[in-house]
């Protein structure tokens, strides 16, 4: 037997479910549908997402040596005299302070070019030489190999010297229009020239700290001062090690009367860190 067909109000009342749930769930016969669940994902704030600045993990305090500001002053205070050689016969004394200023820089360069393993001294009286044949650009290409040792001798690598400078201004005339680069990434690319030059020219002939020189006694005083976080091997390791932590403020005025203060209390004698965090020399200590 066939199931009874559903009366005309069944009927119409079946529609209307049918058409009620056709459209989402909504209200049926004014009743509130159920509404269907949403698949979208709540949103999740990432920390360190822009806006979020309140929630950013915090930096770790930088790493700087113990007492290095009262060291800083007392070196300071040993310098105070200004009574080393590198006072009255430095690089920063060798140039023509009169000349144009790109004459200048490239005095500045050829007095650092010689005073690599030479005694400030011999440097000053090296460029003295130099500076009384015009010491520019067009000068120093114009003049023999021969000549150009002559005058320079006895400076350290005297040879060496000779070829490295011919060399480097050859180059600056040829690319820099006779000046000297303005960057240390530029001027270590010249002949001769070494990472401890790139930055004093840089402070000297341009006016711009642009990083620590560091040379053997900075890097031994460095190191018996514990301004390293860990011992370094060599001068440019330490620098690199130096500039992680050390204030700009402190490398301009700070940190160059380092290789100072080696040559006022003589050659190579060590520095010395004493219990309570206070800096002498070994002369200091002698009976």
């Amino acid at each position: 037997m066939s199931a009874a067909r559903p009366g005309p109000a069944a009927s119409a009342a079946l529609r209307r479910l049918r058409s009620a749930a056709g459209n989402g769930g909504s209200q049926i016969q004014g009743t509130a549908g159920i509404p269907r669940r949403s698949r979208r994902r709540k949103s999740v704030a990432i920390a360190y997402e822009p806006g979020q600045g309140d929630r950013a993990e915090p930096q770790r305090p930088r790493w700087e040596p113990r007492d290095w500001r009262e060291q800083l002053e007392r070196i300071r205070e040993m310098r105070r005299s200004r009574d080393a050689p590198v006072d009255e016969m430095g690089v920063q004394k060798c140039y023509d302070s009169g000349a144009p200023p790109q004459v200048m820089r490239y005095q500045v360069l050829l007095a650092l070019m010689l005073s690599s393993q030479t005694k400030d001294q011999v440097t000053s009286a090296a460029m003295l030489r130099l500076r009384q044949h015009g010491l520019t650009v067009d000068t120093v290409l114009q003049m023999d190999d021969e000549t150009l040792g002559q005058i320079i001798y006895p400076v350290g690598f005297w040879r060496n010297k000779v070829k490295y400078i011919k060399q480097t201004t050859a180059i600056l005339k040829q690319k820099y229009g006779g000046d000297i680069p303005s960057t240390v990434e530029e001027l270590v690319q010249l002949p001769g020239v070494g990472p401890k030059m790139a930055h004093l020219a840089m402070h000297i002939a341009w006016d711009s700290v642009a990083g620590i020189a560091v040379d053997t006694h900075v890097h031994r005083i460095s190191n018996r001062l514990k301004w390293v976080k860990k011992e370094t091997k060599h001068p440019e390791e330490t620098r690199v090690a130096l500039e992680d932590w050390l204030p700009r403020v402190a490398v301009a005025a700070g940190v160059s009367p380092l290789p100072e203060l080696q040559q006022q209390h003589l050659t190579c004698v060590p520095v010395l860190l004493l219990p309570d965090g206070s800096i002498t020399t070994s002369r200091a200590l002698d009976p």
